[in-house]
């Protein structure tokens, strides 16, 4: 059953939500100035065994995610003379919205990142950063990010935070854009304030913050740490289908998710968006290709180390074969993808026939000369 659950996960079925908002002006002219051309990058080459991997903030389960990937493809590897590794990811604090983007089309070293696929498909449609549908790839969905709208006792529901002062995360992240938007669709009027989490939390024990709002999936363990006894509760979202079926997903908190906050038989409705590994589209020649495809290969092959329990539980909601409509995909990760159903034996058999045909019968470095007829068909791919 573990086996087939595995195979599930790997191969499973298409992600089938299409996002199509856009950014609006004021938000585009807060997140960036550039609005004619994709941001310039240049490859880092300090260390080339260490790929940069752009993340949400220290409290929210997108980093915890990124340190995870981390740590456990640090272990196995072999190490040279001096302890260094083939592959190393180190996790950059982002603030899992729009910044991450621009960092990934603009950081030397950050290879990839976790951000939410409604704010690339927008930043691409608007052309907001210019044209990065040849820049950025995906390298596989991952999860669901629940909206947590945290609030102090004396605030009961929704609409109890109307004219009051709510913080919605910093600048760019996730929780300004999505959360200043879905609040304006429920006609839901607040001061809003765009601190750290941290400092958002502090403000609300001293009463002068009424609501925090983080975008980010559950459970969160910083949030989890904070019991009733605070006074801090969830406020439910209400999902319609007539303003937010188009951009957003129906999803509950739950006790299990937060069993000091929310109580035994209770539950809080609330909204989610979807989040992928995004990279930069690095050329087939250049220096950090192989680095990146190094990760995909690493990450992918043990896949299964990351559903057990000591890992967090949205990997479980990961499909690694899943599929981000208008995207592409970075080619290793669908080479490998097409291997795992299939796809490699069909190609061996054509190599083979092609061996024949040139009166080739058994080379004795068949095997690179295939590794090579991979990397060939690969750049006539990108071209």
């Amino acid at each position: 059953m573990f086996t087939a659950f595995i195979a599930a996960t790997w191969l499973g079925g298409q992600v089938q939500t299409s996002l199509a908002q856009t950014v609006s002006p004021n938000e585009a002219a807060k997140v960036s100035p550039r609005k004619e051309s994709a941001p310039r990058k240049e490859a880092a080459t300090s260390d080339p065994h260490t790929t940069g991997f752009v993340t949400g903030a220290a409290q929210s389960t997108e980093f915890a995610i990124a340190q995870d990937i981390a740590t456990t493809l640090a272990s196995g590897q072999e190490t040279g003379p001096h302890g260094e590794v083939a592959l190393r990811v180190l996790p950059m604090v982002g603030n899992g919205g729009i910044r991450n983007i621009i960092d990934i089309l603009s950081l030397a070293g950050a290879d990839m990142a976790i951000a939410p696929v409604l704010l690339a498909d927008r930043l691409r449609s608007t052309g907001t950063l210019g044209d990065i549908g040849n820049k950025l790839v995906y390298i596989t969905p991952l999860f669901v990010e629940e909206f947590h709208l945290l609030a102090r006792s004396e605030i009961k529901s929704l609409s109890d935070l109307a004219g009051k002062r709510v913080n919605l995360g910093e600048e760019g992240s996730a929780g300004a854009v999505l959360g200043r938007e879905v609040l304006n669709h429920l006609q839901v009027k607040v001061s809003e304030s765009n601190l750290t989490l941290d400092s958002a939390l502090d403000g609300m024990r001293k009463g002068q913050i009424s609501g925090a709002l983080l975008v980010s999936g559950k459970p969160v363990g910083f949030l989890a740490r904070y019991a009733q006894g605070d006074g801090l509760h969830f406020l439910s979202i209400p999902y319609s289908r007539e303003m937010l079926q188009h951009d957003y997903l129906p999803s509950t908190l739950r006790h299990e998710d937060y069993p000091d906050i929310i109580g035994d038989s209770d539950s809080v409705d609330t909204i989610a968006i979807k989040c992928a590994l995004f990279a930069y589209n690095w050329p087939i020649r250049s220096e950090r290709f192989p680095l990146l495809e190094l990760f995909v290969q690493t990450l992918f092959s043990r896949f299964p180390e990351f559903l057990g329990d000591g890992h967090h539980p949205k990997w479980r909601e990961v499909n690694l074969a899943a599929l981000l409509p208008g995207w592409r995909r970075f080619r290793p990760a669908e080479r490998w993808l097409q291997q795992q159903s299939g796809g490699e034996a069909a190609l061996r058999k054509a190599f083979g026939r092609f061996l024949e045909q040139k009166s080739i019968s058994n080379p004795p470095d068949r095997e690179q000369l295939f590794q090579d007829f991979m990397r060939w068909r690969e750049r006539q791919q990108g071209r």
